[in-house]
């Protein structure tokens, strides 16, 4: 089948025709892959990580074509989204509710099953399943639990960014910071993981949502969707400009959704007495927080927390998100800046790297 595979860090997408798929074994589940956003993920994994060849793409949306013995939540001809945690419920986090930390769905980081295999091969030799995903191929298998069961007709080509972007910004306002009505916000980076935050924060009866991004377009986007207050952090010092707007006091919760040390920083620095940040985006593996004083930190009661994926329960939560989306509680349509064909992949790599658009999506099958 053709894939797009990581095979070396700098390195594009190499589109190759000859992998083949291995299963599906008891418990797992072969997805026909319909449609699949691109990640900044993606993007970090293709500059940092040396783990190759690597099927990447985990934001992707598909049909059924078969299931392993013991498979019973989805059947044949299913349309499905796929979710790069999907919660065992047996562990220890899960019986916690910290079903992001799973114990078994761990394993998504090291692109294998929980037992060491991987679903793809390429002459007679194993590829990695990026992300406990695998989406830039045209199928790919997973675990039962890392698919959801979607309404036929529901449209994959939109719903696919619930899979990674949208439950990791909704998901962080709700489940992770558990954002109270009446709330002051700052959202910082305002990608499709960022733009969900607000929405999110919007879905929280939120009361003041400022937002802060380099892009113009992007900035024009946040006040479409009901961003309050918008901040040019190219013009603008950001901690002044966000004090000035919450005269003087800050904001209950600051957002990075970008993944940055320094916007970290100035969220620890914005919030007010008893405020959180939250991080949301994927810092580098090298990428070091400096504190100014550990005793302000205690004496203000300031939180900061991270947020893997939300804090989503994917069973649970992907269908409470399509449902935001059909009540027009989420936009996902005007997310979508660009569609491509997997053959010109690298083009919606290219975007990302430049911040062209907010969300790139793949059309994996031409037909």
């Amino acid at each position: 089948m053709k894939a797009a595979l990581h095979t070396g860090i700098g390195k594009p997408l190499s589109l190759v025709n000859d992998v083949d798929l291995v299963g599906p074994k008891e418990g797992q589940v072969l997805v026909r892959t319909e449609y699949c956003g691109i990640c900044h993920s993606d993007v970090s994994v293709l500059d940092s990580l040396e783990l190759t060849p690597m099927i990447l793409g985990h934001e992707a949306a598909g049909v059924v074509e078969e299931i392993g013995e013991g498979v019973t939540s989805v059947t044949k001809g299913d349309s499905v989204l796929m979710t790069p945690i999907g919660p065992c419920g047996d562990c220890d986090m899960c019986n916690l509710e910290r079903h992001t930390l799973c114990e078994r769905g761990q394993t998504f980081v090291f692109g294998t099953f929980p037992d060491g295999s991987t679903p793809f091969q390429r002459n007679g030799s194993p590829v990695y399943q990026g992300l406990g995903v695998g989406g830039f191929a045209e199928y790919t298998i997973l675990e039962e639990r890392n698919v959801v069961r979607v309404e036929k007709g529901i449209p994959l080509e939109t719903i696919c960014l619930i899979g990674c972007g949208v439950q990791t910004g909704v998901g962080s306002v709700l489940n992770t910071a558990k954002v109270a009505p009446g709330s002051t916000i700052l959202v910082m980076g305002l990608g499709g993981v960022g733009l969900s935050v607000l929405q999110g924060a919007l879905i929280a009866k939120a009361e003041k949502v400022i937002v802060s991004d380099p892009v113009k377009d992007r900035r024009a986007k946040a006040l479409e969707l009901g961003a309050t207050n918008v901040i040019d952090p190219t013009v603008d010092d950001l901690i002044n400009s966000v004090m000035e707007l919450t005269t003087g006091k800050g904001v209950d919760y600051a957002f990075d959704a970008v993944g940055k040390s320094e916007l970290i920083e100035v969220g620890m620095t914005v919030t007010r007495a008893g405020g959180t940040t939250i991080i949301v985006g994927a810092p580098p593996p090298d990428d070091e927080l400096k504190f100014s004083s550990a005793l302000h930190l205690m004496m203000s009661e300031k939180r900061l927390l991270g947020s893997l994926l939300g804090s989503c329960n994917a069973q649970v939560d992907i269908p409470l998100l399509i449902d935001y989306w059909q009540n027009g509680l989420l936009d996902l349509e005007s997310m979508i800046s660009q569609t491509y064909s997997l053959d010109d992949i690298n083009l919606g790599i290219t975007d990302l790297r430049n911040s062209t658009g907010i969300r790139t999506v793949v059309k994996i099958h031409e037909s």
